[in-house]
């Protein structure tokens, strides 16, 4: 596995090594030593599918506050996703900066994505299936969000939203 770090501390770029042959190929898509290696918490409690049928399905920005903050391992098993990290934490120097990367079922990239970060994504493709690999487990009452449009963050996606759930759209602004 190759561990690329990004713009943002603590978020990396994780892509498999493939080894093939006649029959196709085999890679592993997460190591817990490895993980450890580059510095980040390799834990995994709980994983989750989201199946979206339409391209332009847009869903986030979605976190997790303390002490049920998250980091995740997002990965897109059939179709494409545009995947967006916006760094929430304070303390950082990419503080309320973004990045995207573009997740298919032909590169097998995932994206780590660290506890203080949104997430959210817009599917390129129809019948786009994307996997979350998660370090803690879901607590409702520590579920927020921040509108995918919001001024605060001026993220640059590369397509209109056509499907969009009422609660992501009514997400307030996000303040400090």
């Amino acid at each position: 596995m190759l561990f690329t770090s990004t713009e943002i501390p603590g978020a990396f770029l994780v892509k498999p090594e493939r080894i093939e042959d006649e029959r196709g190929f085999f890679a592993r898509t997460w190591c817990e030593r490895e993980a450890a290696a580059h510095g980040l918490d390799p834990r995994i409690v709980q994983s989750s599918l989201s199946f979206n049928r339409r391209r332009g399905t847009l869903r986030g920005l979605h976190f997790q506050v303390a002490p049920h903050a998250e980091n995740k391992l997002v990965s897109c098993s059939r179709g494409s996703i545009w995947d967006v990290v916006v760094d929430l934490r304070r303390d950082s120097p990419s503080y309320r900066r973004w990045q995207a990367f573009t997740l298919t079922d032909e590169n097998l990239d995932a994206v780590f994505i660290p506890a203080g970060c949104a997430h959210g994504f817009i599917t390129l493709a129809d019948d786009s299936v994307v996997r979350y690999d998660i370090s803690a487990f879901y607590a409702p009452a520590a579920a927020r969000g921040a509108r995918y449009d919001d001024p605060a963050f001026r993220i640059t996606w590369p397509l209109a939203p056509i499907v969009i759930s009422p609660r992501d759209l009514g997400f307030p602004p996000y303040a400090d």
